[in-house]
């Protein structure tokens, strides 16, 4: 039998050993844009959960089950990192109330993973970590029928996913040309092989970033500014659903003692954060409805009358603490983007707050799940503008009790269309239709460097080169940025002709490595190729990694 301490020590080295190699598992990625960011992604999905494991003492596997499927699903980054925790979210579900799993056990909570991932994924790809997950369980299942030694089921698991790894490239053709394996299903071996080595006796690997609580340092804060707070301590805390009890009289009993109350429940949990002057009574009322996972109170007045002493920042936890607000307006926006003039552009259009990230900084869960909180709106639409964040933003949806509705924007083109689209007097449907219909009208087109040498697509790309764009796929690889932009626009307008679509407004967002003058020449490029048919505005978007953005509608 698997003990909760060997489950909980097994994860907490994966966690670490993902850390070390998640660079080896980026270098997989194909596509030579830079961002190749997989082992990243799941890196810092899996690091989550293994600093919330490193707090727990003699558990059980329920217990190590549902911190990690907590702190997974909230730090998940990236489509990667979502599919990662959700296969661990089947943990959670396959060994509730067990102090230890049988081999049975971990099969079936490996089957609820795999079951979960598939279903959240709209097109699920064979060749890919769902592949790899899925017949890793499947070959576990046939194994249970002549093995019940847990430790040799999860070798099973292990060597099973290892050979449907390999075989990744007869299912993606473009791993076949690059010889190589899908990143994520390598990112998945890692985390499993390295919970087998603990399994078998072996010693936990160390992390280059210790998965300890952060430690302490002496720094100037904004604790001197003078604040008028009302309740002292800022209560958080989950509890296991272990009765029928309605979580909205828990509710009503907080918002009787207390302020900026958020209450979150599913099935297994009830989250919740709150401002009060006793927490005692507080989470002595909480107790009637399940068994603590997670305690936390900090004393508000201390944070900002003496704030000489702050956590140092986790490394891979950097994004701005955002205070929730009661939901009072019809609805808000949140959008994700990177660079100070996308994100005050988004601003503009109405968003309450702009999630920080793009390309190569996807933002978690947890990220998106703070800023949808600390919005006045009872409806919420988050535009990801990236297609590597919209799986994450999904997530948050059982996780607020707001009415949360992801527009998948897959580009700020496509998120700034869909903005303008939206109609304060519309029905909800009708707005999320209409604002679909306005991103797909949308043509995006980029400029970027390869970040590394490649052969993709029939074109020879040396590292440092231009890439040129078109709706996410490549179009020119050039080495001159105006020649590459003027072919890229000549190329997408005449494709938009081809499909009866009109071209008469081209917005250019130009990046933090492009000088107002080098968009000046860019602008001018267009103009020679294109003539005076077509009206350019042209934005300092500060964006990093892609040089230009540009919309044509």
């Amino acid at each position: 039998m698997i003990q909760g301490q060997l489950l909980r020590d097994a994860l907490i080295s994966a966690a670490n050993l993902l850390g070390n190699k998640k660079q080896d598992v980026d270098a997989l990625n194909v596509f030579p844009v830079p961002d190749g960011d997989t082992g990243t992604n799941m890196s810092m999905t899996i690091g989550a959960a293994g600093r919330e494991l490193a707090r727990l003492s003699n558990p059980s596997v329920t217990e190590v089950a549902d911190t990690t499927a907590s702190a997974m699903l909230r730090g998940a980054r990236g489509n990667s990192g979502v599919i990662l925790s959700l296969l661990f979210r089947g943990f959670s579900k396959g060994l509730k109330g067990k102090e230890e799993a049988a081999a049975e056990d971990l099969v079936k909570a490996l089957e609820l993973g795999v079951e979960a991932a598939y279903k959240a994924v709209m097109k699920p790809t064979e060749g890919t970590i769902l592949t790899v997950a899925r017949e890793a369980a499947e070959g576990a299942r046939k194994a249970l029928d002549v093995e019940s030694d847990p430790v040799k089921i999860w070798s099973i698991v292990c060597d099973e996913a290892e050979a449907s790894l390999q075989r990744t490239p007869e299912l993606l053709p473009v791993l076949k040309k690059a010889g190589v394996v899908d990143a994520g299903g390598q990112g998945f071996c890692l985390v499993i092989k390295e919970m087998l080595s603990v399994f078998k006796g072996g010693k936990v690997t160390e992390g280059a970033t210790s998965t300890a609580a952060p430690a302490k340092k002496a720094e100037s804060a904004a604790g001197a500014f003078e604040t008028d707070i009302k309740f002292t301590y800022c209560t958080e805390f989950i509890v296991g659903r272990e009765n029928k009890k309605s979580p909205a009289k828990l509710r009503t009993f907080l918002e009787g003692i207390g302020d900026c109350v958020v209450l979150v429940d599913d099935d297994d949990i009830i989250k919740v954060h709150v401002h009060t002057n006793d927490p005692g009574q507080v989470l002595h009322k909480a107790i009637e409805y399940g068994a603590f996972e997670m305690v936390k109170v900090e004393n508000m007045r201390i944070q900002h009358e003496n704030a000489g002493w702050v956590e140092e920042a986790d490394p891979e936890q950097t994004s701005e603490v955002l205070e929730p607000m009661d939901a009072v307006d019809p609805y808000s926006f949140v959008a994700v983007a990177a660079g100070d003039g996308l994100q005050a552009l988004f601003g503009e259009l109405g968003c309450t707050q702009v999630v920080s990230g793009g390309q190569t900084m996807n933002p978690s869960t947890e990220d998106i799940l703070r800023a949808i909180e600390a919005t006045p709106g009872k409806v919420v639409y988050v535009f990801p503008n990236n297609k590597n964040i919209i799986l994450a933003a999904e997530q948050t949806i059982p996780l607020t009790d707001r009415e949360v509705h992801v527009v998948p924007t897959r580009s700020v083109p496509q998120g700034v269309s869909a903005l303008l689209a939206f109609d304060p007097e519309a029905e909800v449907e009708d707005n999320l239709v209409n604002m679909g219909h306005a991103a797909d009208e949308i043509s995006t087109g980029s400029l970027t460097f390869a970040a590394r040498d490649s052969d993709f697509e029939g074109k020879t790309i040396t590292e440092g080169q231009i890439l040129a764009m078109d709706n996410g796929k490549l179009a020119y690889v050039e080495d001159d940025m105006n020649v590459a932009i003027s072919k890229l626009v000549k190329s997408m307008v005449t494709k938009r002709d081809r499909k009866g679509k009109s071209s008469s407004f081209l917005t250019l967002m130009y990046g933090a490595d492009v000088t107002e003058e080098q968009a000046a020449d860019a602008e001018e490029a267009i103009r020679e190729k294109l003539g005076d048919d077509v009206e350019i505005t042209v934005i300092d978007g500060g964006q990093p990694v892609y040089y230009y953005i540009l919309s044509i509608e």
